[in-house]
């Protein structure tokens, strides 16, 4: 089983349908797969799911389960601010720390609208989730100008078989 996080709460969000496409990918290759979106978060989550509220809110330990139980993870990590969205942050804040992550891995695909494909979003992630105790595939397609390259749920050739190159070596990972 495979996870994979479109990692922003923004409705009809380019994270979503890359992470459909990535979803057809491991699907392709008879993979079961999980897809959360952030967008389904409580929109009171920070509130009622962290720190001194962990496990209270029914919802959101909804998506605490899926992460526990997952084997493989896959973030579709957007470019907001020369980072990644603040909602993720938070997401792996109200998660089980340690082990949600810990000797669990992970692959991470980097969007943006403009030239850098979120570099260094997946940076600033990979640290924290080296942090973790998570190991994170080295190979990080950083997908730029993003809306150039997608139409409807269509990647370029070039960035799909980035993302197919991507998953084989995720499934060996």
């Amino acid at each position: 089983m495979v996870t994979i996080i479109s990692s922003t709460n923004r409705k009809k969000s380019v994270s979503k349908k890359l992470a459909h496409i990535y979803q057809g990918i491991l699907e392709d290759k008879g993979v079961n797969t999980e897809l959360i979106y952030l967008d389904e978060l409580p929109a009171d989550f920070i509130e009622t799911a962290l720190y001194d509220q962990a496990g209270k809110n029914k919802v959101f330990n909804t998506f605490r389960k899926k992460m526990i139980e997952a084997e493989k993870m896959v973030f579709i990590v957007p470019e907001y601010n020369g980072s990644f969205p603040g909602v993720l942050k938070a997401f792996i804040d109200g998660l089980a720390y340690p082990h949600t992550f810990r000797d669990k891995k992970a692959a991470l695909v980097g969007i943006s609208s403009g030239v850098q494909g979120a570099g260094l979003a997946l940076s600033h992630l990979t640290d924290i989730f080296n942090y973790c105790g998570m190991h994170v595939l080295a190979q990080k397609p950083k997908l730029s100008r993003i809306e150039e390259n997608l139409t409807e749920n269509n990647l370029s050739e070039l960035y799909h078989t980035l993302l197919e190159e991507q998953v084989d070596k995720l499934l060996r990972f």
